[in-house]
């Protein structure tokens, strides 16, 4: 497990970095990846500097034909794209730490009662809008919190009518 969690943040870690030195997409020999990246999964990315977001971006359904390709996708366009950050640049690249989530197969959920903002990550659903919500975030204690930020997100207002799901990941912390 050890030499798989670094090989996930390795991976996401090496696609920032040679992408904001260098433009290119970091490759890999696929014959190299650990059994969880060889299947498709929703992953996101996400970037802290000195404890504190600084990028993340993500894919909840997968858009690449592995999960490793995820990973270099949204670890490129969480240093570069998140609209709430400027660009990452070379100079802050040591002072940033990433982690990974790969995200399982959401689940419809009937009732608020079947949440725990710890243990699971939500996904709303209000007509075209859609809101996520990591598991396990600071601050976030309740499930009554997790979906009104998640609706929030969404661009929906608090009372608004959604479909809810649920999710689990498996995160991978360069600091763990």
């Amino acid at each position: 497990m050890m030499k798989e969690a670094k090989f996930i943040t390795d991976l996401a870690r090496r696609a920032v970095e040679e992408y904001i030195v260098s433009g290119k997409e970091t490759e890999f020999e696929e014959t190299e990846l650990p059994e969880i990246l060889k299947k498709e999964a929703g992953v996101f990315v996400t970037l802290k500097k000195n404890g504190k977001l600084r990028g993340c971006m993500g894919t909840f359904r997968p858009v690449q034909k592995n999960a490793a390709y995820e990973i270099i996708s949204n670890a490129m366009t969480a240093a570069e794209n998140d609209p709430r950050f400027p660009e990452v640049k070379k100079e802050e690249l040591n002072e940033i730490s990433i982690s990974v989530d790969i995200l399982s197969e959401p689940e419809r959920v009937r009732d608020k009662s079947e949440l725990d903002p710890k243990k699971y990550g939500i996904l709303v659903k209000g007509g075209h809008q859609t809101g996520l919500l990591l598991p396990d975030l600071e601050g976030i204690k309740t499930a009554e919190k997790q979906l009104n930020i998640a609706k929030r997100k969404a661009g929906l207002r608090e009372d608004a009518e959604v479909e809810i799901y649920r999710f689990t990941v498996s995160r991978f912390d360069e600091n763990d």
